[in-house]
């Protein structure tokens, strides 16, 4: 019997997010909407998903603030 699972956290790109400066890299930017979840595949297909969060990212350095 061949069982094909995985597990892992998935990000997707919501759309854009404010116009702000960031406390890392002091630039003014706008900044990117996202969500981040983890989540369980069986067979490819997504069974469960949990700890879903949505923040704002940095689209110079990568800081995040949670929204």
């Amino acid at each position: 019997m061949f069982l094909l699972f995985g597990f892992g956290s998935k990000r997707k790109q919501v759309g854009p997010g404010s116009t702000r400066t960031c406390p890392r890299c002091h630039n003014t930017t706008q900044w990117a909407r996202m969500k981040q979840y983890r989540q369980f595949t069986l067979f490819f297909v997504p069974v469960a998903r949990w700890k879903r969060v949505e923040f704002e990212e940095c689209g110079i350095c990568g800081a995040a603030t949670e929204v």
